[in-house]
């Protein structure tokens, strides 16, 4: 057969897991089963952890693949349903390999990916890639939240599930529990995760999924119940293994199964055995019959042991108890496995030559339970090439031992139970059955994912028909995943990765320094051969929708070998290789195809929005050139960073977390950017800006009427110099344009989430009743109470809404000004609107005495009307009449369209500290135009000039004034942590939280251990050096937490607070007005502003050192 062979002979699976599930030792063993590394390494190694930072962390930060070759014999009999990539049926069901079965030379295609939720974007990559997925969860920890949403997103990408329960060995080294009780744990563990599933699917139900195309992905109801199947782990079915991939052994109940009937433990058929191997069954030898087996109160069997912990689990804990036993007779530690180090020998001195041989008392319990129930190929399916038998005395145990060097406990049991049952094989095998080949993947179980994405419309034309003509046969060949050479070749890169020369072997680049880094790109061959230096491929972006020019490149093909990458000529369909020569594109994904009629990959995006940013720049100016080719080619490497540029010069980095952003920084001045020296910025944290009602706006008349003095920040510089700050009272301004043209009174209130969700929905939501009450009475001129029910204010707003943005954020329009009733023209010898004197008028004039104040009156009285006033007051005069028709006529056709971009621009930074405005409504209510009379006797009127940019200008300014003399509040982003914590460490963890501002949500004991699972959130801005601190305070005892995005918060806290009363002068102290003109204390939200502000280079309150030079007094006095 060829190193590569056909789609039917080929797996592609990728490892998935909460971090520290034990990902990367599993993938050990399986490189071990080719000879690739050594027994003694596998396990403690971590081959595929490449990097020296991974493996200084102990965690997986990069995906990695390799190809493995596997001999696998299919059983007689394959079950047809969406797991079975054979989709073949047998005669019988003996359930046994061997006989009739021949031999299949696989290759699988294996991809470790990280748990980590930093690297969340690799684990999307990896799962593009692959059409299986091994889903490892802790036999003793269960399911955490990374693995629920690992669970999701597998099943959006469709791929066959394989449950591997890890660490069993825990279970019996760690917890002490008896073989029953195990048995109890892991049947436990398994209906939690069977239920997760269930409620996934549910969930899924509810909502088709339909493709660009119109074809629904779950259009066969025998599909979907196929799917439900698979998602279902039953380890009868043969997708459950259970294992310890520390030590190396792992089983399926079906291998299980065979070999106890082939050994004659159990003279029972396997398909009925492996029935009840998993369940509440007994086996009773002196009858043959299976007998139902009933759990105690007290957790055991009340004598009875079910079939799973007799046969399955009992000889791994009597080889367990056996090693232990031999390793005291032998002088080691008594504690099981303590002080092991990663060459599998003791580190105490004193014991140091001490090791375990065949004939130490204990090992003779080993030999017997090897007897039985073994799942080595040697014993299900004996063929030529299969290891030989497993030892059945000390002497041919001790060859075994010997030639490995195995001497400490933990290097015998793993000798002894790697060949007992093999992880491996039972992987592999399990691999091989369960998930499907890439062609029946490409045409049946993912077929929304692989495929190609539909051109746009090109029009009727002969030209445009053969286009179509052309990209149907491109897209049949990558659903049927077709190999040969005469058909399209289309391969999908979806993720690129750095590596250095020397890592790569291709002699044609023999002449490129070891130390040149060179970008990888990981693809899958959907359909063709995909060759090296021959042909020209055409390159389609994720964003091509078939018009424009297509750049062509020549390649080179490579294959995965872990770290290592080895240059190959050609690659065929179903196949994941590494493709160089791409860097050029300048793209983070990309689809090549020889055809010029191809379209790219629709893939996945779910939106995953980097929380921690810096600000990168080059200590030497000299360097700013390779600083941006290295963020440049660092953004390409990894898809989740996003590196932008802003209008001041600076190079923002954002990565998903503080371990993404350090591993980042690392690998752009090692590997990018030639070791130059950077200064990083401390960490930028987003926040948002709103407001808050007053006390009494809930009463329209009242509020209006209300003349208390402006609030505190519209006194005190830097706010106070906020230009149009004069016209602005008690979130109402009347913003006058540049030249004084034109006047637009506005005014900002604040818009609960859940009226948003109103408006966004067109419908009342539940919980927003009073909500929706609340708004309407600050913005409902009227007394009647039946006019301001929810579903009366919703319709209110809905008629009056013009804009609303993805912040939360609305732009209003008042009913009269919509009719046109509030657009007043100010009949003006210069072209101005009246603007209010300022203090210091000359006395003895009155308002009257200035043009256009009894328009601005006007416009007054329609304010007092509300939201919905439409009638107008008073009748006017033809002349007047003509004079605002015309200024309706420009403020529809010149002004009214600018308003939405003067609105965005306003959301887009507030008056606090720049920051994005969140959860605001701003109201136009009444307008002012400037006219002039050309010809009054027949009605002709002229208004002033006025440009769009005029409008934007001035509104913006008028809104963020009207925001000003509101209550000021901050809007934080809050992050959602997960950990584990044990009953030592809890009162530490409380303590940080407390201190960091975090709140608990939930917490949960992890049965059957003394872990507890804490679910907090914690505002962004404290999250900054959690896990080191937690450490730290907690000696260990809370594991390291996992961040994600939860939601945004306003901080209710006021930053202009100061004490007023003598009361609160006495508990907060007197304001110091010498030095620092705000309050002084601990003020948490004034912090944050400060904060931004100086990074923004922004004038900060507290930076004047002297309010008043003039004014101070000497200490000492003059004699």
């Amino acid at each position: 057969m060829a190193m590569l062979p056909p789609p039917d002979y080929t797996r592609l699976v990728t490892i998935i897991a909460h971090v520290d599930h034990g990902k990367t030792t599993l993938a050990d063993n399986l490189i071990e089963s080719n000879g690739i590394i050594s027994e003694r390494l596998a396990g403690t190694l971590r081959y595929l952890d490449s990097d020296p930072e991974e493996q200084r962390r102990g965690i997986t930060m990069r995906a990695s693949a390799i190809g493995l070759r596997h001999s696998y014999v299919p059983p007689r009999t394959s079950r047809n349903n969406i797991g079975n990539g054979n989709g073949r049926k047998g005669k019988n069901d003996d359930g046994v390999n061997g006989g009739g079965s021949a031999s299949r030379d696989m290759v699988v295609h294996l991809i470790d990916s990280p748990g980590h939720v930093d690297f969340s974007a690799e684990v999307t990559s990896s799962l593009l890639l692959c059409d299986s997925a091994i889903l490892v969860v802790d036999a003793v920890e269960g399911m955490c939240a990374r693995t629920h949403s690992l669970v999701r997103e597998a099943y959006l990408h469709r791929l066959a599930p394989i449950l591997v329960i890890n660490k069993v060995d825990r279970l019996c080294l760690e917890l002490g529990l008896d073989t029953t009780e195990a048995y109890v744990r892991v049947r436990e563990l398994v209906e939690t995760v069977n239920a997760a599933c269930a409620s996934m699917l549910n969930s899924a139900a509810t909502m088709t999924t339909t493709t660009e195309d119109g074809d629904d992905d779950d259009d066969d109801d025998d599909y979907r119940d196929a799917e439900a199947d698979a998602w279902n782990f039953d380890p009868f079915k043969g997708n459950v293994v259970f294992a310890s991939a520390l030590h190396g052994w792992g089983f399926s109940v079906p291998a299980l199964a065979r070999s106890l009937f082939r050994s004659g433990t159990v003279p029972l058929k396997p398909p009925m055995m492996r029935r009840h191997l998993f369940g509440d069954a007994k086996y009773d030898p002196e009858t043959g019959r299976v007998l139902k087996w009933k759990q105690s109160r007290s957790g055991g069997g009340g004598g009875s042991v079910p079939m799973f912990a007799e046969y399955a689990l009992g000889p791994l804990w009597e080889i367990y108890e056996g090693v232990s036993h031999a390793a005291a007779s032998a002088g080691l530690k008594g504690e099981p496995f303590a002080d092991v180090g990663t060459d599998g020998i003791t580190r105490d001195k004193r014991t140091e030559h001490a090791k375990i041989v065949a004939t130490t008392p204990g090992m003779e319990r080993v030999v017997s339970a090897l007897q039985a129930g073994s799942t080595s190929p040697s014993v299900i399916s004996p063929r030529p090439g299969n290891d030989g038998p497993l030892p059945t005395s000390a002497r041919e145990l001790q060859k075994i031992l010997s030639r490995i060097g195995a001497g400490s406990e933990s290097s015998v049991v793993s000798a002894v139970l790697r060949r007992y049952r093999p992880l491996s094989d039972a992987i592999l095998d399990a691999v091989c059955e369960t998930g499907p080949s890439p062609a029946d993947a490409a045409s049946r179980h993912r077929k929304r994912a692989l495929a190609l994405r539909m051109p746009r419309s090109l029009g009727g034309t002969d030209e445009a028909a053969r286009t179509m003509e052309e990209f149907g046969k491109i897209r049949e060949a990558a659903r049927r995943c077709d190999p040969g050479d005469d058909v399209p070749t289309v391969a999908h890169v979806c993720k690129f990765t750095s590596t250095s020369r020397a890592a790569v072997t291709d002699p044609d680049l023999s002449q490129l320094p070891s130390s040149t880094n060179m970008l990888m790109g990981l693809a899958r061959v959907l359909s063709g051969t995909l060759r090296s230096e021959d042909v020209d491929y055409y390159a389609f972006g994720p964003r091509y929708d078939g018009d424009g020019n297509t750049p062509k490149q020549r390649i080179r093909c490579y294959l995965l070998m872990g770290s290592s990458f080895i240059r190959v000529d050609s690659v065929p369909a179903g196949h994941i290789c590494a493709i160089y020569n791409l860097e050029a594109l300048q793209l983070k994904t990309v689809t090549i195809c020889d055809r010029r009629e191809c379209m790219p990959l629709r893939g996945f995006d779910f939106g995953l929005q980097p929380l921690v940013k810096v600000n990168v720049e080059p200590v030497s100016a000299s360097d700013a050139e390779t600083l941006e080719r290295g963020l440049l080619k660092l953004s390409l490497a990894d898809s989740s960073v996003q590196v932008t540029a802003t209008a001041k010069g600076e190079r923002i980095l954002a990565c998903l977390g503080e371990i993404h952003l350090e591993q980042s920084i690392l690998d752009l001045k090692r590997v990018y950017c030639d070791n130059i020296e950077l200064r990083i910025s401390d960490p930028i944290t987003p926040f948002c800006e709103t407001t808050d009602w007053f006390e009494n706006e809930d009463n329209f008349d009242s509020f209006l009427e209300d003349k208390s003095p402006p609030l505190r920040q519209s006194t005190i510089p830097p706010y106070c110099d906020e230009e149009g700050l004069a016209y602005a009272n008690r979130g109402r301004c009347r913003t006058i344009l540049s030249g004084r043209g034109a006047a637009i009174s506005i005014r900002a209130v604040p818009l609960p989430r859940s009226v948003y969700a109103c408006l966004h929905s067109k419908k009342v939501v539940d919980g927003s009743h009073d909500d929706l009450v609340t708004v309407g009475k600050a913005l409902s001129g009227s007394n009647d109470e039946k006019s301001r029910t929810a579903s009366m204010v919703l319709e209110l707003l809905l008629d009056s809404l013009k804009n609303i943005d993805d912040s939360g954020n609305a732009l209003l329009e008042s009913s009269a000004l919509s009719k046109g009733f509030a657009i007043k023209a100010v009949e003006s010898a210069t072209g101005e609107v009246y603007v209010p004197q300022k203090e210091g008028s000359k006395k003895g004039e009155t308002p009257t005495a200035f043009e256009g104040h009894g328009e601005y009156q006007t416009t007054q009285q329609f304010l007092r009307g509300g939201l919905g006033c439409i009638s107008s007051p008073s009748e006017n005069s033809t002349s007047a009449a003509d004079a605002d028709a015309t200024a309706l006529k420009k403020w529809r056709q010149d002004m009214r369209g600018s308003t939405l971009a003067g609105f965005q621009l306003a959301m887009r930074a507030g008056p606090l500290c720049e920051e994005p405005v969140r959860g605001v409504a701003v109201i136009l209510e009444a307008v002012e135009i400037a006219v002039t009379a050309s010809n009054r006797a027949i009605g002709h009127y002229v208004a002033r000039d006025v440009t769009g940019g005029m409008v934007v200008a001035a509104l913006r300014s008028g809104i963020r004034c009207a925001l000003l003399t509101r209550p000021a509040r901050l809007v934080e982003g809050h992050l959602r942590l997960t950990l584990h914590s044990s009953l030592a460490g809890l009162g530490s963890l409380h303590a940080v939280l407390s201190k960091r501002r975090g709140k608990v949500v939930t917490d949960a004991m992890v049965d059957g251990t003394d872990l507890i699972q804490v679910t907090a959130t914690i505002p962004q801005a404290e999250s900054f050096g959690l896990a080191p601190e937690l450490m730290k305070k907690s000696s260990g005892e809370v594991t390291a937490p996992e961040l994600v995005f939860s939601h945004w918060e306003v901080l209710d806290e006021d930053p202009f607070w100061i004490p007023t009363t003598e009361e609160e002068r006495e508990d907060f102290g007197q304001n110091l007005q010498t030095g620092d003109s705000s309050t002084g204390l601990d003020n948490n939200a004034l912090k944050l502003i400060r904060m931004v502000r100086n990074r923004k280079g922004l004038l900060v309150d507290s930076s004047k050192i002297v309010v008043a030079a003039e004014k101070q007094r000497t200490l000492s006095r003059k004699k």
